[in-house]
């Protein structure tokens, strides 16, 4: 015990699961039960008719179903009847033909020799149906009746013998006796396992030959109405035990936990531990293999009721390695040790899971008005860090200096246009100078018409990549009076690969050479 809680832990407590100190539910009345411990199943059939003579249609399978005493009677009493009814005609041969009037003439030929009465007719018949044949007793050639009924005797002696050896064969060879070997734990627990609650329990083989293709299957018993009115007692309803995963084909060479998990498809989705004490239900289960020893089918069952399920329960383990081999403790088979679980269901703890957090549910209009408002500080940001480039070293800063106080009489109207068209596309340029080509070249237009050819086309290209400098924009701005008219550029990929001087007039770059 000290090493189980040292491996446990001091929070764990063996439970032993007889009926004194079990789990303390609150105690309910014993109702009848379905199927029992032992796999009987509890019911009979009464009222059938004249169904009856349905048995008889399947005699043989209904002789092996009876109970050992009734085919021991009927064994004996069948061998019994057959001898006597078979000893009695051969007396009554031997009484019409006169041959017990001369028994101890040796002249006279009788049909059977030294039959005088029906003890010799049945020491007869034994000796033939048996094939001792002491030599004494035996048929003459001149007794054709008496030919005849010793091939009856041969062929309905052999029919008896095949059936009823046959029945009772069948009988002693059936795998039910195997099933005492198989053993289900006498309670179910419900725990959790891998973070998920399951209902489990218990099953182990005491024999060393295996079970072969041994299979196990579950069955919920529970009485229910459907939305129509209609009462289904003791309905059924299958438990998945893994059928998908393949975890119900057992290797049952050690006792094994069988797991069902109770997720939205279980008929115990919904089940508590508040509510385990209000059920009524059954859960019936069937283990399924073949006999390694004779090839036979067995199947052993059992059952559990509501009051056999434990809630916060898991099984002690039963396994330990020796020196060579593994051993399995079997006085701990049924023991049970009390673990946390939560006490309430599956669906309530989705429902609680799924409820949404306010705080962590963002308003839409808050997120497009603080979108909105990023953009558009973005934007002042990039006219500012143009400004800033313009300044440090910049194209315009190449200018001589009267150009240059010229220019800015108009920076703050390009300024306003950039805002314009920064706020309303959704590619926002990262400089000021990052405008296209047609506006460079409407810039150097002369007159009113210029700036409101600019005006209009700054409209049509929102999306247009913008490749130019801050320089080139403040540059093609000037006034037509101070400006020659520009070079015409034929590849934008020429004119942004070259330096802005080589787009001057040559009075201007023989100004700036000079500076």
């Amino acid at each position: 015990m000290a090493a189980l809680r040292r491996k446990f832990g001091e929070d764990y407590q063996v439970v032993n699961t007889n009926r004194a100190t079990t789990f303390s539910a609150p105690v309910k009345k014993k109702r009848q039960r379905f199927v029992e411990k032992n796999g009987r199943c509890n019911v009979q059939h009464g009222n059938l008719g004249g169904e009856t003579s349905r048995y008889l249609s399947d005699l043989f399978t209904t002789l092996v179903d009876l109970k050992w005493r009734w085919n021991l009677l009927i064994f004996i009493l069948t061998y019994t009847i057959a001898w006597l009814v078979m000893a009695s005609m051969w007396w009554i041969i031997a009484y019409i033909r006169g041959d017990l009037n001369h028994g101890h003439d040796a002249s006279y030929t009788p049909c059977v020799a030294n039959v005088y009465n029906f003890p010799s007719a049945f020491l007869f018949f034994i000796e033939t149906e048996a094939t001792i044949g002491y030599g004494y007793r035996y048929i003459t050639e001149k007794c054709p009746e008496g030919i005849i009924l010793f091939l009856f005797q041969s062929l309905l002696g052999s029919i008896v013998d095949a059936f009823l050896i046959g029945c009772m064969f069948i009988k002693m060879s059936q795998p039910k006796k195997r099933a005492e070997t198989l053993m289900f734990s006498q309670d179910a627990v419900i725990s959790q396992r891998d973070g998920k609650l399951c209902l489990m329990f218990r099953v182990g083989n005491l024999r060393n030959s295996h079970m072969v293709s041994a299979q196990i299957r579950c069955k919920l018993i529970k009485s229910r109405q459907t939305p129509e009115g209609e009462f289904l007692p003791l309905d059924q309803c299958e438990l998945d035990v893994g059928f998908g995963t393949g975890a119900d084909q057992l290797f049952l060479v050690s006792p094994l936990t069988i797991c069902h998990e109770i997720n939205p498809k279980s008929p115990f989705f919904d089940l508590s531990q508040r509510s385990l004490m209000n059920e009524q239900f059954e859960i019936v289960v069937i283990l399924e293999g073949i006999v390694e020893t004779t090839g036979m089918t067995c199947q052993a069952r059992t059952s559990y009721t509501e009051d056999e399920v434990l809630w916060g329960h898991r099984f002690l383990p039963v396994m330990s390695l020796e020196e060579g081999f593994f051993r399995v403790d079997y006085s701990q088979f049924h023991s049970t040790f009390e673990v946390p679980t939560p006490p309430y269901s599956v669906k309530e703890h989705e429902e609680k899971n799924s409820l949404p957090s306010p705080l962590s549910t963002p308003t839409p209009a808050l997120t497009e008005s603080h979108g909105a408002r990023r953009d558009r500080v973005f934007s002042v940001d990039c006219i500012n860090i143009s400004e800033e480039r313009g300044r440090q070293g910049g194209t315009g800063g190449r200018l001589p200096s009267k150009l240059q106080r010229m220019s800015s009489s108009g920076k703050e109207d390009l300024q306003r246009k950039v805002l314009l068209l920064s706020s309303q596309h959704s590619e926002k340029a990262c400089s000021t100078g990052d405008l296209p080509l047609k506006l460079q070249r409407l810039s150097s237009s002369p007159g009113a018409e210029a700036e409101s050819r600019l005006q209009l086309k700054s409209l049509k290209v929102g999306f247009e990549p913008m490749t130019q400098s801050t320089g080139d924009l403040y540059q093609h701005s000037l006034p037509p009076t101070l400006s020659p008219a520009p070079v015409p550029i034929h590849s934008p990929l020429l004119s942004a690969g070259r330096r802005l001087e080589d787009n001057l007039p040559p009075k201007l770059r023989k100004m700036n050479a000079d500076r």
